[in-house]
């Protein structure tokens, strides 16, 4: 009888291993894309990615835009990475397989301002944008970044008086 029992308990433990490995692991949907999203104020972020192809949607008082690419797998994640600012501003960062990096903000107005991510610093918690950058900002947002001086180029020259709002 202890060896039927023992039998019988194999057998259950093995279709259990079954079930448990058969169904999505934890943060994937069936068809085996992660997801990931991150709501900021009025403005909602979303993404997922299957095999080779990330998709993300960002929605807000303008409408949704969706993107899709084939992007950089880094070591901790792979995809598009949202961050939310102040509550108001939603910022997406991601890395072509190319080597290409972007940055976009979206802001709780609905407009977006978006650049190439060498174009772009981080220091400590705050990005460092080039100083055009705050003219295209509303007010109400552009002190939750700083500015800098290091991006002047004959269509997009910085103003003298634009200088001193520069930490570097």
């Amino acid at each position: 009888m202890c060896v039927c029992m023992l039998g019988g308990m194999r057998r259950v433990g093995l279709l259990l291993l079954t079930a448990i490995l058969a169904g999505p692991a934890y943060g994937q949907t069936k068809s085996g894309q992660t997801a990931s999203a991150l709501t900021c104020g009025v403005l909602k972020a979303e993404s997922s990615r299957d095999s080779s192809t990330s998709r993300w949607t960002v929605s807000g008082p303008s409408g949704k835009t969706t993107e899709t690419g084939v992007l950089r797998s880094g070591v901790l994640r792979s995809g598009p990475r949202f961050e939310c600012i102040e509550g108001a501003i939603l910022v997406v960062e991601f890395t072509s397989t190319a080597g290409h990096s972007f940055f976009d903000a979206y802001f709780a107005d609905g407009t977006n301002i978006g650049y190439g991510r060498q174009q772009i610093d981080r220091r400590g918690s705050r990005f460092v944008l080039p100083i055009q950058a705050k003219a295209r900002i509303a007010a109400p947002f552009r002190a939750a970044f700083d500015y800098h001086c290091r991006l002047n180029m004959p269509a997009d020259p910085i103003q003298p008086a634009a200088r001193p709002d520069c930490v570097f």
